[in-house]
């Protein structure tokens, strides 16, 4: 039975999930439905879920624009006027149909409308259904910085439809891959070796290899939900990947990345320094190295790049005492936490990245 049950997030992927949820909406009793999508989840993913529930016409759907640039409080503001246009109250439920920007800036909204209404997550990518729909993160992006404002605030509940990863395109297939190969090497070699001989197009046999990954976070949630501790984890790979996927949002010599594209660089680049500074084993680095590499194209970083993606680094969530902390790997599964990393080895980390395959 894959589903994961507590007091408030429960996870379900089982084939009882669609009964599960109307259940849940019966048991909520709100005095109105508001069901927030995208463009993108609009066309492809509505009408699919609609014709799962028993809501009938009793519910309202808010759409914002696609995209991670649209993560942003103006985009909070106008779902908040939208609720009050639309007489919402603390009775109301809020359903977040969508990818990560989707559940992210839903869960902001519901958090903070009238200090709180419920929320329930319908991740429709990859991305969200291993990572970004659990563990009660809500928030939106300050400018380019991610994910600057927000609260810890779980759903009533998670929902995981296999089924909508059809409509995505082939990079977003990829780039939710990306945190699915985080949790392989953060988490055991046993699981790592499961994720290196998985082809990420194929749907028909994801269900493992998804399950496992929640299971993966849900574990170190449940011990540390507040990101105390444990839960740094899994950050793995984010500290310059965050500030990769930043930098490539303006008009830079960098194409604009996607969330997991950024993160599949940061990882490469951790590993070579989890391997300089804690002795990751060289072996290991070559092979993860290489998988990243042969998964997803390389970026051509230059001096000036490196140094403005080094600045960024300064808001990074994890920094303390004026501090960048990373999170590092001494082997698969084995991590250090609150690392510091000089600016040598960031740049000497790049140089790593860009002579992969060379030679």
């Amino acid at each position: 039975m894959r589903e994961i049950i507590k007091n408030t997030g429960s996870v379900y992927f089982s084939s009882s999930k669609w009964d599960i949820l109307n259940t849940k909406i019966n048991d909520l009793k709100p005095s109105t439905i508001f069901i927030l999508v995208d463009a993108n989840t609009l066309k492809y993913c509505l009408a699919f879920m609609l014709n799962k529930l028993e809501i009938k016409d009793n519910y309202k759907v808010l759409k914002i624009q696609e995209g991670e640039i649209n993560k942003n409080i103006k985009t909070c503001e106008y779902l908040w006027n939208q609720l009050s246009e639309n007489s919402a109250d603390r009775q109301s439920l809020l359903i977040n149909l969508g990818g990560g920007v989707v559940t992210d800036i839903g869960g902001f909204v519901a958090s903070t409308f009238m200090r709180g209404i419920q929320f329930i997550n319908i991740p429709t990518t990859l991305l969200a259904m291993v990572d970004a729909s659990i563990g009660g993160k809500n928030g939106v992006d300050l400018g380019i910085i991610k994910n600057q404002i927000g609260v810890i605030n779980n759903p009533a509940m998670v929902l995981i439809c296999k089924d909508f990863l059809n409509t995505l395109p082939k990079n977003q297939l990829k780039s939710g891959y990306a945190e699915v190969i985080k949790h392989g090497i953060i988490d055991s070699k046993s699981y790592w070796d499961k994720i290196k001989i998985f082809n990420e197009l194929n749907i028909d046999e994801m269900d493992a290899i998804i399950w496992e990954s929640v299971v993966v976070k849900n574990n170190i949630v449940t011990i540390d939900p507040f990101e105390k501790n444990i839960r740094k984890k899994l950050n793995y790979g984010h500290t310059l990947g965050h500030a990769i996927e930043s930098y490539s949002i303006g008009n830079h010599s960098i194409p604009s990345l996607l969330h997991g594209e950024a993160i599949a660089i940061g990882m490469v680049l951790t590993t070579y320094i989890s391997h300089i500074q804690c002795g990751f084993p060289k072996e290991t680095l070559t092979e993860i190295s290489t998988y990243i590499f042969n998964k997803f194209k390389k970026i051509e970083f230059n001096q000036d790049d490196i140094k403005h993606i080094i600045k960024l680094l300064k808001h990074d969530k994890k920094k303390h005492d004026n501090k960048v902390l990373f999170v590092l790997l001494n082997d698969i599964g084995k991590h250090q936490l609150n690392f510091e990393v000089p600016q040598k080895m960031i740049f000497e980390a790049f140089d790593y990245y860009k002579n992969i395959g060379q030679g």
